[in-house]
């Protein structure tokens, strides 16, 4: 929930005496009781960004400020909730007296109490994502009524989320086109008539979607002098929680509620790793410019990792180019530990077996199964790990994700090659086919009997009697124009599953008409394809569809792997981006060579440095033992190529990490 303060509530009296000094190391102690100003608090990994913030509003409590006049804005509820609640065990201030929630919902409060100012009536409705979506889609089709009938064109969904990235970072929608969906380049001058007619439908209707309230936020703060002036006056203090995340937008509206310049912004601009939700780095770097006399606090101690892990960590910082970051460097609370081990292995499955084999002697440590983390920067780099895990029947978790296998469009994929494989398997059939328009789940197994009927009639293969004009004839009249191009896609996979590999096979299928559906259906598109090229390597090791076939089944069906009880003794496996804000006593971070992280397409956009700070945020989960571990050879599809370390290992010193050497038994 977000917090408000109505107008005219009472000072707090009677707050308990607090002993800064005390509660907090001095650094925390310094940034908490600064003089009002505009103050930027860089927080390093692992060092109390959250205890900071929380003692500052009691300090401000304690100094006299009234509630109502502390703007604090985070990024999640919960966040908010949890600091303000802790407040309040400091305090006894209740929470429902500040002004403290994310950046939308006190957005929503602002346009509700003076939405008019520019325009909005008070009884406008948010609508959900769904329903946006859905208005969305009405917008689109008034203008082009065929465009979602090219499976290549991008989704109701995906369409959404590419001009909500325009809005949210500023940019013309050709431009974030270029940049983000460049698999779209060719609608690039008709997404903004879409844009346009969706803007007026809302407006129309009433109504607004979540990225009008802060846009809307915005505009009040800026058309309306009297409601800026209003906020300003109000909050006489703003506290940012991780502001490195803001978007232009964000940063925007702080500065201008802010204008008393008596701002405080907490963050850390080496863990800005989200350029793609549309968090600008820019922000955090030039806080100073735009809020003169800017005083800087760092917090440097950390109370998480060994002295070890952090002067790798350090040494990564250090790699950052000159001038384009702020300088920190991580100091140790804890006493001495091992150094990281880098651990080169043949290939992606000898650093599956080696992390198995490595569970063992940590567990001869002390070390439970959920103390361990795997790290990864792309999701398919976890396939073998997963395929190991489950042949072994280790309980693992993947954190905010599901499995290689139960994804979407993983399973799209097997599905179609279940199908191709074998046209009785009606279950394959239905999942490929409601992919069509205008196609459910009853007309998929019409059209199914139909074409089975017509191949035992006329003795002809089932895929070539999906083409036959009986079955062409109950086609939906939207799918038609489609379904040529679905049959042959279907006959061409059929006949290299016939004549050719599996790998084979798989590259075929992606190539054709499932190819041009995921380009569509997914805004991550470019991350899905890699998910399924890398299903190439996977066939490679098999001589047949049937064994590959159902190898997979078998690996999706396993149940004695699966542990969804965060409480389990569970291995945790999860993505850099997710392992954000967490940490491990044990980390392996796979799949360190060139290419593969950084991954080519981030060398390929130059999108180097947000690269380098997911690594630094990798690093710095680990707090007792960090294993940096890469392949030699890859096989993720096509023929075996031999790879190097990746740059960000490269560029360390020797000295901040120790050589893990494997003999081909997987012992060390």
């Amino acid at each position: 929930m977000d917090f408000i303060l109505e107008d005219q509530q009472p000072s707090p009296g009677g707050i308990p005496a607090i002993d800064f000094r005390k509660e907090l190391n001095d650094e925390q102690f310094a940034a908490v009781t600064a003089p009002p100003g505009p103050l930027l608090v860089l927080a390093g990994a692992g060092s109390g960004k959250t205890r900071t913030l929380t003692y500052r509003v009691a300090w401000l409590l304690s100094q006299g400020v009234r509630p109502g006049e502390i703007l604090l804005l985070t990024f999640t509820n919960k966040a908010a909730k949890e600091m303000l609640q802790r407040v309040h065990e400091l305090t006894g201030v209740e929470p429902g007296q500040f002004w403290g929630g994310t950046f939308h919902g006190m957005g929503h409060r602002a346009l509700r109490m003076h939405g008019e100012a520019i325009g909005l009536e008070k009884g406008f409705t948010i609508l959900d994502a769904d329903e946006s979506e859905g208005l969305l889609k009405q917008a689109v089709e008034e203008s082009e009524k065929g465009f979602f009938k090219d499976k290549t064109h991008p989704r109701p969904g995906p369409l959404h989320d590419l001009i909500s990235m325009g809005r949210n970072t500023v940019n013309s929608l050709q431009e974030t086109i270029t940049r983000y969906f460049p698999q779209h380049e060719e609608l690039i001058d008709r997404v903004p008539v879409f844009a346009s007619r969706y803007a007026a439908k809302k407006k129309a209707a009433k109504v607004l979607d979540y990225d009008d309230l802060l846009e809307f936020w915005l505009r009040l703060l800026k058309e309306s002098p009297q409601t800026a002036a209003y906020f300003t006056q109000r909050f006489k203090h703003v506290l940012v929680d991780e502001y490195q995340d803001t978007n232009k937008l964000q940063a925007e509206i702080v500065d201008l509620i802010g204008a008393h310049h008596r701002v405080m912004a907490v963050g850390d601009d080496a863990q800005c790793i989200y350029s793609w939700r549309g968090a600008d780095f820019e922000n955090i770097l030039t806080f100073p410019d735009r809020h003169p006399g800017t005083v800087i606090h760092r917090i440097e101690t950390n109370y998480r990792s060994t002295p070890q892990i952090l002067e790798l960590a350090n040494g990564v910082l250090l790699a950052q180019p000159k001038g384009r970051h702020f300088d920190k460097e991580l100091r140790a609370a804890r006493e001495d530990g091992e150094k990281p081990y880098l651990v080169e292995a043949m290939d992606t499955r000898e650093q599956a077996q080696f992390i198995i084999q490595r569970l063992r002697g940590l567990a001869d440590e002390g070390y439970a199964l959920k103390d361990v983390a795997i790290l990864y920067r792309a999701h398919f780099q976890a396939l073998d790990i997963q395929l190991e895990l489950s042949r072994l029947q280790v309980p693992y978790q993947i954190t905010s994700g599901v499995r290689f296998f139960e994804q979407a469009h993983v399973r799209d994929l097997i599905a179609l090659l279940r199908f191709v494989f074998n046209p009785a398997d009606i279950a394959a059939w239905g999942r490929i086919a409601i992919l069509l328009p205008k196609v459910g789940d009853k007309g998929a197994q019409k059209l199914h009997g139909l074409a089975l009927d017509i191949a035992k009639a006329k003795k002809m293969d089932f895929l070539d009697a999906l083409d036959a004009p009986e079955v062409f004839a109950k086609v939906p009249p939207d799918c038609k124009e489609e379904w040529p191009r679905f049959t042959a896609s279907l006959q061409q996979v059929g006949e290299t599953m016939r004549t050719l590999s599996p790998a084979n096979t798989i590259d075929v299928a992606i190539d054709g008409w499932y190819g041009d559906y995921l380009k569509g259906a997914f805004n991550n598109y470019p991350t899905r394809l890699d998910d399924l090229k890398s299903m190439v390597g996977f066939a490679g090791r098999f001589n047949e569809m049937s064994e590959m076939l159902g190898q997979v089944m078998l690996l999706s069906t396993e149940t004695t792997s699966r542990s969804d009880d965060p409480n389990d003794d569970a291995l945790r496996l999860t993505t850099v981006h997710q392992a954000k804000g967490l940490e491990f006593p044990i980390v392996f971070l796979v799949g360190l060579a060139e290419n593969m992280f950084p991954l080519r397409r981030s060398i390929e956009s130059g999108d180097i440095e947000e690269e380098r700070r997911l690594f630094y945020v990798a690093v710095t989960r680990a707090k007792d033992q960090l294993y940096l571990c890469y392949p030699k050879v890859n096989t993720k599809g096509g023929p075996a190529m031999l790879m190097t370390a990746s740059r960000f290992i490269e560029e360390l010193s020797p000295d901040l990490h120790q050589p893990l050497r494997l003999k081909r038994s997987y012992g060390w």
